[in-house]
């Protein structure tokens, strides 16, 4: 099943949103900063996305900026620090089976519906 990683108050996740509506398919919705990925969950998002966790991370979050910029940091503490603080997390993220791409911009996703 599809599934979004979703944020409602980000503009560009809800674009992501309406496209999977639009789209007819069915699909699941996870609010992550209620709902926070797991370790494990994110090591998983990383895999069908075939990056580091060090590219899922929103760089200009003043969390990020205040705790973390110019750190040495492991795949370990970053994905630490995503669990720790869910809004460093890219959003809208859409899984679709063993694939997944970053909603931005958001019609990107229709690439893997």
């Amino acid at each position: 099943m599809t599934k979004i990683y979703h944020n409602p108050r980000c503009r560009k996740s809800r674009e992501g949103l309406e496209i999977l509506e639009n789209s007819g398919k069915e699909f699941e919705v996870v609010k992550y900063l209620e709902d926070i990925p797991s370790k494990e969950e994110l090591r998983n998002i990383l895999t069908c996305l075939g990056i580091t966790a060090e590219n899922l991370v929103r760089k200009n979050e003043a969390i990020w900026k205040e705790n973390y910029r110019g750190k040495i940091l492991s795949e370990e503490d970053i994905l630490n620090a995503m669990i720790l603080h869910p809004k460093l997390i890219e959003r809208p993220i859409v899984i679709n089976g063993n694939k997944a791409i970053i909603g931005r911009p958001p019609e990107r996703i229709r690439t893997i519906l």
